[in-house]
């Protein structure tokens, strides 16, 4: 493991701590990989996780009834159930993707119903402790409560590289674009006539400007949050990277994360 710093990273006045991995091994950090950060909505990836073991496991079904009236599992995932970002009116199922922290914590209590136990205990039996995600807390609300280090963000890329706890198959379809073609809001970026997503990851898609580098492919998959972080998987260069950095996000991320995740994907994509 290399310990280095990005220049993308030269001038942003907070923390800025930063991980990269292959399937294999963690291959650069920055900053210390055990310290615990918030990851607000980064927790998103790691609820559907939890979800889709769930289904492998044959508790729920993608199709089956969840959420709001004429909602599934599936639509709960990919933010076209109706739900409203918290509290508010519902839209009707399908029209619009609306990103949905209501959603997601309505999804979770779902597969809580179906395993007869609370989510977070069904995440720390299923998902973080046979993963070794020692330092990550998921007892914090399942849409953008948990807690978790680099070096555990960093497990769970790989995870998503190499899927141990869901069979391959699960893990394309939830890096595939779901309900294509709908248009949407990324908060912070703005509305996208085709705001694509998967099942509790963003998919880049052609959307610009982004938080990604409008240099990775499309099919770039990964999640930011509220407290500055994120997560982003990019199968054709065979790496995960994440980013903490506990403030809130803001004109400091926008400026950084975009040629950090090119320098990411430059320095240590598959050569």
């Amino acid at each position: 493991m290399e310990t280095t710093t990005f220049a993308a990273t030269d001038g942003f006045p907070h923390t800025a701590l930063v991980g990269v991995t292959d399937a294999d091994e963690t291959l650069a950090v920055q900053g210390d990989p055990l310290t615990v950060l918030p990851l607000a909505s980064v927790t998103k990836p790691l609820t559907a996780w939890g979800v889709l073991v769930a289904i492998e496991r044959g508790l729920v079904d993608l199709d089956e009834a969840a959420g709001p009236a004429g909602a599934t599992v599936l639509d709960l995932l990919d933010h076209t159930s109706g739900m409203p970002m918290e509290d508010g009116p519902l839209r009707p199922v399908g029209e619009r993707r609306i990103y949905s922290n209501a959603g997601f914590d309505a999804l979770a209590a779902h597969v809580a119903d179906a395993a007869g136990m609370a989510f977070s205990d069904w995440m720390l039996r299923e998902v973080t402790l046979p993963l070794g995600m020692a330092q990550t807390d998921v007892t914090g609300r399942p849409s953008a409560g948990a807690r978790a280090s680099i070096d555990d963000l960093l497990i769970f890329g790989r995870e998503v590289l190499r899927p141990t706890l869901i069979p391959a198959a699960l893990r394309d379809l939830a890096l595939t674009v779901s309900h294509a073609g709908l248009r949407g809001i990324v908060p912070g970026y703005g509305a996208f006539a085709d705001n694509q997503w998967g099942l509790g990851f963003e998919l880049k898609g052609d959307k610009s400007p982004h938080w990604m580098s409008d240099t990775l492919p499309a099919e770039t998959a990964g999640h930011f949050g509220a407290q500055g972080s994120f997560l982003f998987i990019d199968r054709s260069t065979g790496l995960a990277a994440a980013f903490l950095s506990a403030v809130p996000f803001g004109e400091d991320h926008k400026r950084i994360w975009p040629p950090l995740t090119e320098e990411i994907v430059t320095r240590y994509g598959r050569r």
